[in-house]
């Protein structure tokens, strides 16, 4: 068997300096040892100068041959890292996993997902990136984080969406709003009452813009706040109607300490989507982890 490839013939030479023997060179590598022999022989003409002495024993580095192999081991040691590495990755023994999302689907979607996966695959790193859907865009076309969850429709090119799962959104009061708990309201009556809805420009907040627009109202939010924490800690001391994800309410509703604002329009349900990049690859750890969301 001939040898002509760079890598092949350095590995040669660095197991059979390694083991002082031809022989043992060969039984690691699965050569004979007349290919071993062959190997050394083209790197020593290729160079022009002995490697090794042969003895009785099996062979010795010359000075140049030292030299030489001070070199190949660092080369080696490092492949061999390399390869372990590549291993762990394989396996998800180590590894990172950057995601983007929403605080809300976080919290109330994402987070059993993640313990799940956390506990299957503990050496790989977790590293959650917070925004609106804009900046999770942003955060992945920069290479910030490998996958987004985000509210679709996502209208780019750019970019590969795959549907998960479906929310409903609503408006939602406290005890302080009990009277409108058997009525029935059209858009006219609500914004008669103080909203309050998410202050960043989310998904969710372009949707009830677009859709109040389309029946000829502007919706002017009475107070802003920045998480879904507030929208509900506020709907519930009475400071206002909240615009909120119905499926991220359902404790308080169950308990009676918010209650859904009947409309005679129906609020459309939105979509959520893993987003990524189109046509880019994705690492083991992000593909495990769709498939396990999926």
């Amino acid at each position: 068997m001939s040898i002509t490839n760079n890598h092949e013939l350095y590995k040669v030479f660095y197991w059979a300096a390694k083991t002082g023997s031809l022989t043992k060179a060969a039984n690691a590598l699965y050569l004979t040892q007349p290919s071993v022999s062959h190997a050394i022989k083209q790197l020593e003409d290729r160079f022009g100068i002995a490697l090794f002495y042969r003895n009785s024993k099996g062979v010795i580095l010359t000075q140049e041959g030292s030299i030489l192999y001070s070199y190949i081991e660092q080369s080696q040691i490092l492949i061999s890292l390399a390869e372990e590495k590549m291993a762990a990755l394989k396996n998800l023994d180590s590894g990172e996993l950057r995601i983007g999302g929403s605080d809300s689907l976080f919290k109330h979607y994402l987070l059993p997902f993640l313990e799940d996966f956390h506990h299957r695959h503990p050496g790989v790193k977790l590293h959650l990136n917070h925004g609106t859907t804009p900046e999770i865009i942003t955060f992945l076309k920069e290479g910030r984080i490998d996958l987004g969850v985000v509210r679709m429709p996502i209208g780019d090119s750019q970019l590969e969406v795959r549907e998960s799962i479906k929310l409903q959104d609503c408006f939602v009061a406290g005890a302080r709003y009990a009277e409108l708990k058997d009525e029935v309201l059209s858009l006219e009556q609500l914004l008669r009452h103080p909203v309050i809805l998410f202050s960043r420009n989310s998904r969710a907040r372009m949707a009830i813009t677009e859709l109040f627009q389309h029946y000829g109202y502007t919706i002017k939010p009475e107070i802003e706040v920045g998480s879904v924490d507030l929208l509900i800690e506020f709907a519930r001391k009475g400071l206002g109607i909240s615009y909120v994800t119905k499926e991220f309410i359902a404790k308080e509703l169950e308990e009676g300490s918010l209650f859904e604002i009947q409309l005679d329009v129906q609020l459309p349900p939105t979509h959520v989507g893993l987003m990524t990049m189109r046509n880019m690859p994705l690492s083991r750890a992000a593909n495990q982890f769709i498939e396990l969301v999926r």
